[in-house]
């Protein structure tokens, strides 16, 4: 198999691709009711002759292409499909058509490179050995995240991949370009709910009353501690609250305050520590000034840890279709993804394509009204996950 082929049907399909894109672009649908979607990826696999399941974790979809000696060996490739509740604020051809909802994550730019994938993949079936398992994954943006739901219905059974890979736009570099970083990636990600229950009153009278609001300062302080003595300094965690909510007017004091957070980290050991951390602070600082604290921490998503060996492979791979000079060493992001859950049961390698028009300075990041991309960006996606697919199932 030679890269020149991939390059030619990537080329070849360019204006269906881009027309793929351009319609789940224009019909976003938020996490877990991806239901049209579905429908539009599920028709567009049977026209490519791609044999799929429907239904899985409800809106998921679940692809095999089997080259020959199919039980030789699986790989997976995932790409998730939910939008945002966002309203776009581009005006392109493609705008999204659902009021207040948009793909300002490129979702549908992951979905797009995997079915122009499958496309090709399917067309190339006689060529390879073994079985490549595509994953058209929902809920990526929401709790407790579409991965989750995937792999608790089976979808990395049956056959069971030996390897799975990802791909996510990346508005920081320009298109024709990739980023990999093997090891730790990215962060757990938790929520935090405390409830801080006082005693109302009249602000005048504060010595009557349990004052929540004061009690509330105090403890987003003291957990600040947590971050700057409880935790190894070379271990990466943030802590971070983002909402606040009580009171009623300037002269009452009332009985509730709602502190809602997130907590992340890159070690799982760590993560389970600074929860224990969080309730015990919280509760019995509460408790000492006569309230009561209700403390929720839902687990989210794990640490996203890409296989050393693997990605180094991919990252080689990436390096002979693109070239040298268009592949980059990633950061570290404490941003979380869900595809960590796949990467705690089989190998994995989350890596970004770069989506920014070349030579234009950076202007919208993800999750940002205006975001888009420059569409040359689908050639490499496709044809990155071609290529890495494919040489995927040949290295061990």
């Amino acid at each position: 198999m030679t890269i020149n082929i991939i390059r030619q049907k990537t080329e070849q399909y360019f204006p269906e691709i881009q027309s793929i894109r351009h319609h789940i672009h224009a019909h976003p649908e938020l996490s877990f009711q991806e239901h049209e979607t579905a429908k539009f990826i599920s028709a567009k696999l049977t026209e490519f002759g791609v044999a799929h399941k429907n239904g899985v974790a409800d809106t998921g979809i679940v692809a095999l292409i089997k080259g020959k000696n199919p039980d030789k060996k699986c790989i997976a490739l995932r790409a998730d499909m939910d939008a945002l509740p966002i309203k776009e604020m581009n005006e392109v051809s493609y705008k999204s058509q659902n009021e207040g909802v948009m793909h300002a994550c490129g979702h549908d730019v992951h979905s797009t490179c995997l079915l122009g994938t499958a496309k090709i993949l399917n067309e190339l079936k006689d060529e390879f050995e073994g079985t490549i398992k595509l994953i058209f994954q929902p809920g990526e943006e929401k709790h407790p995240g579409g991965a989750s739901l995937m792999i608790k219905a089976g979808v990395l059974e049956n056959p069971k991949p030996e390897a799975i890979f990802a791909l996510h736009v990346y508005p920081h570099l320009p298109f024709g370009t990739a980023g990999f970083r093997a090891g730790q990636y990215m962060a757990s990600a938790d929520e935090i709910y405390i409830t801080i229950e006082g005693k109302g009153g009249h602000a005048a009278m504060p010595h009557q009353t349990i004052d929540p609001i004061a009690i509330a300062a105090q403890v987003i302080t003291a957990l600040q501690q947590i971050i700057s003595r409880k935790s190894n300094p070379l271990i990466p965690s943030v802590l971070t609250f983002g909402k606040i909510a009580g009171g009623f007017a300037t002269n009452v004091i009332p009985d509730k305050v709602e502190i809602l957070g997130t907590f992340r980290t890159m070690d799982e050991k760590w993560r389970y520590e600074a929860h224990k951390w969080v309730k015990e602070i919280t509760e019995q600082l509460c408790e000492s000034y006569g309230a009561k604290a209700t403390v929720e921490i839902p687990v989210g998503y794990p640490s996203l840890f890409n296989d050393p060996h693997l990605t180094l492979q991919a990252e080689t791979w990436a390096r002979e279709y693109i070239g040298i000079q268009n592949v980059h060493t990633l950061d570290m992001r404490l941003a979380a993804e869900d595809f960590s859950f796949y990467t705690h049961h089989v190998p994995g390698c989350f890596f970004r394509i770069g989506t920014n028009r070349n030579n234009e300075q950076f202007t919208a990041p993800v999750h940002n009204a205006h975001f888009d991309i420059d569409e040359e960006s689908l050639k490499t996606g496709v044809g990155l996950f071609t290529w890495i697919a494919l040489n995927a199932l040949t290295h061990n």
